[in-house]
């Protein structure tokens, strides 16, 4: 579990990852939000969008949610502190597959106080790359 703060910029490369792997940044989520790799699972875009979450990449955020549910605009935040992710579970979702869905818990602070969302994840393939497509009911 990685202890995170929500930031202006991302975090240099040697930090470790927001997303709470053992690698670090930038042999993590860092090259999938600057675009230099794609996710190759579901789980793997999961964590990216919640580094994303963390570090203020709204931009990511925007350009990994399928066409057909994104917002038109994606305000985050500032008083939002992401603390730790953890994956509960997966199903599908892997570089075979064309649909996915990761199941989490991500603790934030927020004005002092800890809250969590837990959320069942749907992922699909747009082009060939996996975005977020909506929460399962």
């Amino acid at each position: 579990m990685s202890r995170s703060r929500r930031r202006a910029t991302a975090p240099p490369d040697t930090d470790p990852c927001p997303c709470g792997s053992p690698r670090p940044y930038g042999r993590c989520c860092g090259p999938l939000h600057r675009g230099e790799s794609a996710a190759p699972t579901a789980e793997a875009l999961m964590r990216s969008r919640y580094s994303a979450f963390a570090v203020g990449d709204a931009a990511y955020l925007m350009r990994t949610w399928a066409a057909g549910t994104r917002p038109a605009a994606l305000d985050l935040d500032p008083r939002t502190e992401w603390v730790r992710l953890e994956i509960l579970g997966t199903g599908e979702g892997t570089p075979f597959h064309s649909e996915g869905t990761v199941s989490f818990r991500a603790v934030y602070r927020e004005d002092g106080r800890e809250g969590e969302l837990r959320e069942d994840s749907r992922f699909v393939r747009e082009d060939g790359a996996w975005v977020y497509l909506d929460a399962l009911a």
